[in-house]
């Protein structure tokens, strides 16, 4: 499962889309986007409503505490919303200490309101935690004895039953609409592959459910079935983080492949860089060079994985030691070529791809003092392993090769070693 935080319009277009399909009845929910490339008067077309009622505005960064930092406007007309997002699009902004520009708000109905209810869902590896106040709103954390939470575990039905202890001090007039509604979003979360999916706050607009903020993740390894219901769905960045242009190209040749290729910059002076495939021993070198000390060292976190053929791997490894092997400063560097036991990609043959690439940047690794620890299993492995060997000797860079002989943990120590040797 791939957390992946979605923006406020499409958690709520999401819901409205798929509410009526599930439950029979249309949430009255009305949101639009505006980015830099908006051109409002076409926007004004295709809602109207924008240029006939009260409206909020806000950011829509994926981050919280929109309001208590003064980023929410209400009660404004589409004149003085124009305002508002043109005093801030694209104006650096500071959120839970990460720095970036608004580029994206979402526009809304100004909706007045007495009541504001909290409801929180969480997927986890067992089931879904449900959680639920009268006391929603900004205020929500400090009322947080309030909420109330179950846990329904995996396979098993949601009922009214089952739902009765979230709702059971609701006044009776309001119990069963609510009783419905969350019970209907839970369906629509698990539908749709929804893995958090937060409304704080819910109030009720003529006696229905209205979502007034939301937030939701989605998991995005769920995108081949779900496309779809999904939509024309994003998956921003999280704020403050703006891809480099090398991020930017692997992301490229990500989106283009069958395969899988990951790569994001940690450090750009780091000495310690990864190329390694697949996706659980990535997180494992990544993890295992923080636990031993050297966090600050690590230079990215890059994974390949699902049989990228050759010209796919040379591109990749390009990128990789081009990062690894910038600004050279004297000091020693390590390259970790790793990778758990394959299933079924053939090592030799993504071998050749990085083998290439490390021929070509001969005089770079020289000049960064890089050094390289290689570490793979699988399919062909011993083939793979000899020609890395022979690369060693052919171009002079210390390579150290090894099989499923040694262990991940040890080689990323290895290179931590190299880093603090004396020169």
């Amino acid at each position: 499962m791939a957390r992946k935080k979605i923006r406020e319009y499409d958690s709520k277009r999401l819901l409205k889309e798929h509410y009526k399909r599930l439950a029979g009845t249309e949430l009255g929910i009305r949101s639009a986007q505006i980015t830099e490339s908006t051109d409002v008067n076409e926007l004004v077309e295709k809602e109207s409503w924008l240029s006939s009622e009260k409206l909020v505005v806000k950011p829509d960064m994926l981050f919280g505490k929109r309001g208590k930092s003064g980023l929410v406007a209400l009660n404004l007309d589409l004149a003085q919303v124009a305002v508002f997002v043109k005093e801030r699009l694209g104006k650096e902004v500071e959120m839970g200490g990460c720095k970036g520009p608004i580029t994206t708000f979402i526009v809304e109905p100004f909706v007045p309101h007495n009541e504001e209810f909290y409801l929180n869902i969480v997927s986890d590896r067992l089931g879904c935690s449900i959680s639920f106040s009268e006391c929603g709103g900004i205020e929500i954390e400090e009322n947080w004895d309030k909420v109330k939470t179950i846990f329904v575990p995996t396979g098993i039905s949601f009922t009214s039953e089952t739902c009765a202890p979230l709702v059971a001090t609701l006044p009776l007039e309001i119990k069963g609409e609510i009783d419905e509604f969350i019970k209907v979003v839970f369906a629509l979360f698990i539908d749709l592959d929804f893995t958090f999916l937060e409304m704080n706050p819910f109030t009720l607009l003529n006696g229905k459910p209205y979502p007034l903020d939301m937030r939701g993740e989605l998991d995005d390894t769920a995108a081949f079935k779900n496309f779809k219901k999904w939509g024309n769905i994003e998956f921003p960045m999280p704020f403050g983080r703006v891809m480099s242009s090398t991020e930017s190209f692997i992301h490229g040749l990500d989106e283009k492949t069958s395969a899988s290729l990951k790569f994001t910059i940690l450090n750009p002076k780091g000495r310690i860089w990864t190329m390694v495939a697949g996706g659980g021993a990535s997180v494992i070198y990544a993890d295992t060079v923080g636990d031993l000390g050297f966090a600050s060292e690590l230079g990215n976190y890059a994974e390949y994985s699902g049989a990228p053929n050759e010209e796919e791997v040379l591109q990749y490894a390009r990128v990789v030691i081009d990062c690894a092997t910038a600004d050279p400063d004297g000091r020693k560097r390590a390259l970790v070529i790793g990778g758990g036991i394959a299933n079924f990609t053939d090592v030799a043959a993504t071998f050749n791809g990085i083998i290439r690439a490390l021929k070509e940047k001969e005089s770079k690794l020289k000049a960064a003092r890089m050094h390289i620890y290689v570490r793979r299993g699988g399919p062909n492995y011993q083939k793979g392993l000899a020609k890395m060997r022979t690369l060693g000797e052919e171009i002079g860079i210390p390579i150290e090769v090894y099989g499923p002989e040694e262990t991940m943990t040890g080689i990323c120590k290895q290179a931590i070693e190299c880093i603090t040797a004396a020169a």
